[in-house]
């Protein structure tokens, strides 16, 4: 596969279409889900061997919330990463730890 295709191959994976959801309607409400898509390509090669080198592509989607339209109002309800909330507090709580110890350390130290 040569390196354009598979650029234009990543062109063709991140539509608008597959920014927005299909909308639904239940009960005079309707839905417009949204994701966050990214993506990128590369690939290398040697111009004394053309079958030698590779290409590849990658593409990633999250949701980020919907539009939700009620009685001619429209109004964005953002989604709630779960997984991504427990990273942050585990970080946070890694990075209170370390900063506790070193403040522990160093009071010992000081009392030496």
């Amino acid at each position: 596969m040569r390196a354009m295709d598979v650029v234009n191959e990543t062109k063709a994976a991140m539509w608008a279409s597959e920014v927005f959801g299909t909308p639904y309607e239940k009960d005079g409400i309707t839905i417009i889900p949204a994701a966050k898509i990214s993506g990128g390509a590369g690939g290398g090669g040697d111009q004394q061997e053309p079958q030698a080198g590779g290409v590849g592509f990658g593409v990633s989607s999250r949701p980020v919330g919907a539009f939700v339209i009620k009685a001619g109002d429209v109004s964005w309800q953002p989604s709630l990463d779960l997984n991504r909330v427990i990273l942050m507090g585990q970080v946070v709580a890694i990075v209170a730890l370390l900063t506790l110890r070193a403040a522990i350390k160093a009071r010992a130290k000081r009392q030496a």
